[in-house]
């Protein structure tokens, strides 16, 4: 299991006009090629009228299913473009399918693949990325008399808060990177000067949205 990767959000699309030939590109998260194949057949139903409807896909943590199809349009000029975006942006579990419909001008080979390869970018920017990052959750127990030091050390760390429990102590929740354990404990150990209780619960994937130009 990963402990970080890069990927798409759900799905999302855009599109673009290229010398009067619509390209619309569609992109989705996939965890499985048979999830990856049902939304190109999705797509090319969708867009049964269509001039091409071509596809590519990442699957797997390291990229062991990669799949391009050009769906009609000259070899290597769509299918394998919208795949070297994908890697390119490193981005894992994800489903791209550029559906063209033939404006009258022919584009040329060189003019296809730029043409596949920017509405993939586009797309894939307005759909947006995200890093997904595994982190380990802590449960972390003090007195009230440290509720205003650790909540305001805690809003000022790399550490992440995510809430607070008051009972006859205050519970904090709080996760951290995997890896980074040793160092979140001793941190807090050294914070309150011994006086707390830490226990240890899952470690889950938590995703941050990364900008893109």
């Amino acid at each position: 299991m990963l402990d970080q990767y890069f990927t798409v959000k759900p799905d999302g699309s855009d599109e673009q006009v290229i010398q009067k030939s619509r390209f619309i590109g569609y992109v989705k998260r996939t965890t499985s090629e048979d999830e990856a194949q049902q939304f190109i057949q999705h797509i090319k139903k969708k867009h049964a009228d269509a001039t091409h409807n071509c596809s590519a896909y990442l699957i797997g943590e390291h990229d062991q299913i990669q799949k391009a199809n050009d769906d009609g349009e000259p070899s290597g000029t769509a299918g394998v473009p919208i795949l070297e975006v994908l890697k390119k942006r490193q981005l894992k579990d994800t489903a791209v399918v550029v559906t063209r419909y033939f404006g009258g001008t022919k584009l040329g080979a060189g003019g296809l693949i730029r043409a596949y390869s920017s509405t993939t970018t586009l797309a894939i920017n307005t759909t947006g990325v995200v890093e997904r990052k595994r982190m380990k959750k802590f449960f972390v127990t003090v007195d009230y008399t440290l509720l205003g030091k650790l909540e305001n050390e805690l809003r000022q760390s790399p550490y992440l808060l995510e809430e607070m429990k008051y009972l006859e102590q205050v519970t904090f929740h709080v996760r951290t990177l995997v890896g980074e354990e040793e160092n979140f404990i001793d941190w807090i150990t050294n914070l309150t000067s011994g006086k707390v209780d830490i226990k240890e619960g899952d470690d889950s994937y938590f995703e941050i949205d990364v900008v893109t130009d």
